[in-house]
């Protein structure tokens, strides 16, 4: 069989679709997986030996309310080299009206995705051969599960998902070198940044935060930003009080290697977050208007600190706002739930060394 996965990005959607890869290459260990997806949402891919042909394409292009006839044209000038391959089956894990014109584009005669109350654009569905049903209150990671299960009949994981990274010794490298930096192993990295505005912790809750770790558990917080987010960076080196924080703007695989060998991962809705989850760190999700049972983590080890007590705090998806009171979580009460997380982990290591 030869397959086209359509997940253009973002990283942490791009990550959410990794168990499904995983397992469609676990049960169909024969097929011809291609990927198609944003050359700026790439690099998490690249490598990855379960994909037989990664396809990079750059969509910008197609945004600003065109029509359907213009996006075609647009799409079919990118990726000529989708042309060259030929697809039994496609399957559209994004939901867009972009997203299914490159599965339509593919030449694949079935293009399975979501029925239309599980696209992000419905009028996507039109360009759909088959759908799929999912409950409205489902995790996306098993929500893409169940496509990959429908589409090509094989039984995917409940739990214990499969996060496939390749990495090099480059990005062990850069990992080994933060930590040295930090001069210590008992690291705890937080990431103050976010797609959205509404999605960002205070960066001066962040810092008062890393000066509870250090202070009281004597962990080395790493703050780690991406480009462009240098702002972050200076307002929590201001607010902080311990001096004892430490920098970093690893690659986005370099990333994951430090947060594979971190004691505990702080951050929002945001990219870096579902690597951390991917590398199984000890996370403490901070979420506002995105939903944990969502986008968080499967495990339910990890912990989300979310406000509740409000009454605009369901499916909200708001990118401004100007009520903005569901991140007004303070320090203290993060810091609780840090030291609830860290108890867990510990507890499951003493389990480990005993059986």
């Amino acid at each position: 069989m030869r397959l086209l996965i359509v997940k253009l990005g973002s990283i942490g959607d791009i990550v959410h679709t990794l168990p499904a890869l995983a397992a469609i290459r676990n049960r169909l260990p024969d097929a011809e997986i291609s990927w198609v997806v944003e050359e700026s949402a790439a690099e998490i891919l690249r490598g990855n030996t379960l994909i037989d042909n990664l396809i990079e394409v750059d969509t910008k292009s197609l945004r600003g309310g065109k029509v359907v006839e213009e996006i075609l044209l647009d799409v079919s000038k990118q990726i000529r080299v989708l042309r060259r391959c030929t697809f039994d089956l496609a399957i559209d894990f994004q939901g867009l009206l972009k997203s299914a014109v490159i599965a339509k584009l593919s030449g694949a005669k079935r293009r399975w995705g979501f029925s239309r109350d599980g696209l992000r654009e419905p009028a996507s569905r039109m360009l759909l051969t088959d759908t799929v049903e999912t409950p409205r209150q489902i995790h996306v990671i098993k929500k893409n599960l169940a496509l990959a299960s429908e589409a090509l009949d094989i039984e995917v994981p409940d739990e214990d998902f499969e996060f496939p990274i390749s990495t090099l010794a480059e990005h062990e490298t850069e990992a080994l070198a933060i930590i040295t930096k930090a001069g210590s192993a008992n690291i705890a990295v937080l990431n103050p940044g976010g797609g959205w505005v509404t999605k960002l912790w205070h960066a001066e809750k962040f810092a008062e935060l890393a000066d509870m770790l250090w202070e009281q558990k004597q962990m080395v917080p790493i703050i780690t930003t991406g480009p462009g987010e240098n702002a972050l960076t200076e307002k929590i080196r201001v607010a902080a009080r311990s001096g004892k924080l430490v920098y970093a703007q690893p690659s986005l695989k370099g990333f994951y290697e430090l947060v594979r060998r971190t004691s505990l991962y702080v951050g929002g809705d945001t990219g870096p977050t579902h690597i951390a989850v991917a590398a199984s760190a000890p996370v403490v999700g901070l979420f506002g208007p995105t939903e944990w049972w969502r986008n968080g983590s499967a495990n339910p080890d990890d912990i989300c600190v979310e406000r509740n007590d409000i009454d605009c705090r369901t499916d909200c998806h708001r990118r401004t706002c100007s009520k903005w009171i569901c991140m007004d979580s303070d320090a203290e009460r993060v810091f609780g739930a840090v030291e609830e997380r860290l108890s867990r982990a510990a507890s499951k290591s003493v389990v480990t060394t005993y059986n």
